[in-house]
């Protein structure tokens, strides 16, 4: 960053600590004073490729190098459309085929190789996976999700930090003033010499210092700590020893048959008349078993058993 010039009025920021360079798709710098006179309209020319450009591409540059922040924007303007995933392959070598070939385009557009070929290949591929483009870009992977609980931990603890810092300089403030009114006056209305008012107080500043500074907070409400321990977002919230909710199975007055456990209920086939259930079921812990238990419950909750009445003819 302290060698960045700029190639049109040679400004470095050596000369100017404040410079901002700026950097369009061309992948060429320009310091922010030379950005606002050239694209005073809002459109024109760079001046070393000649290339059209518009004033509101224009962005800070992060890199040293030119090169480095051209292939950064070209990648992630290709990946924004060229967004398939594994899963959306039948074989690992198909996916690898489909990044290789990615990276070829990316390679041809930041060194400006066969430039119209790769740019109508982009159309081409846009048109024929619309479908598939529009649907990845309403979906975040995994990684994104974390990214972005990372970022927004990041934010909070930042925001925190600053209420804190800022809260604390407040509070010294409103002692400090304190502090010298409260000497004033005992200097002012006192019997004591003015030697021992400052000694008492200054041992009393003495035993302020001495006293343990209390013990910041290091994580929100909801258990998660501050900052990135060991790459992970959720950590465990701490239990006592004892377990905190006990279960115990519901007890049946049936006043009739009892119905089958669910041993018998497996091993004696009344799973063949039910459902099986599906993945995403299994997944939110459903079994088949559970409705055929109900059932079997519901068909034999209303029967009681009677007494057999037997009569005689004599």
């Amino acid at each position: 960053m302290e060698d960045f010039v700029c190639p049109r009025c040679r400004t470095s920021k050596f000369q100017n600590p404040s410079l901002k360079m700026m950097v369009n798709v061309c992948g060429h710098g320009l310091c922010e004073n030379c950005v606002d006179l050239l694209f005073l309209k809002g459109s024109g020319t760079c001046p070393e490729c000649r290339i059209p450009l518009r004033r509101n591409n224009f962005r800070i540059q992060l890199f040293e190098d030119a090169t480095v922040e051209k292939e950064v924007d070209i990648r992630k303007r290709i990946l924004r459309d060229f967004n398939r995933k594994e899963e959306d392959f039948k074989a690992l070598k198909d996916y690898n085929d489909y990044l290789e070939e990615v990276e070829t385009i990316i390679y041809n557009l930041c060194n400006n190789i066969d430039v119209i070929e790769t740019n109508k290949k982009i159309e081409q591929y846009k048109r024929e996976n619309k479908d598939i483009i529009q649907k990845n870009k309403g979906k975040l992977g995994r990684d994104e999700y974390e990214l972005e609980e990372l970022l927004e931990l990041e934010k909070q603890q930042d925001e925190f930090r600053r209420k804190e810092i800022k809260n604390e300089e407040i509070f010294a403030k409103k002692k400090k003033i304190k502090d010298k009114e409260a000497l004033l006056d005992e200097l002012m209305f006192s019997n004591s010499t003015a030697k021992n008012i400052l000694e008492s107080f200054a041992e009393k500043a003495k035993e302020e210092e001495l006293k343990p500074l209390p013990q910041k907070m290091t994580q929100f409400s909801t258990g998660i700590q501050f900052g990135r321990q060991n790459q992970s977002i959720f950590l465990p919230i701490p239990n006592d020893e004892n377990p905190t909710y006990s279960h115990k199975m519901m007890s049946y007055e049936t006043k009739g048959p009892f119905p089958p456990n669910d041993h018998e209920v497996i091993s004696k086939g009344f799973l063949s008349n039910v459902r099986c259930e599906v993945e995403q079921e299994r997944a939110g812990g459903y079994q088949s078993s559970i409705s055929c238990m109900r059932a079997l419950q519901d068909a034999l909750c209303g029967l009681y058993h009677t007494k057999k009445q037997i009569v005689y003819n004599y």
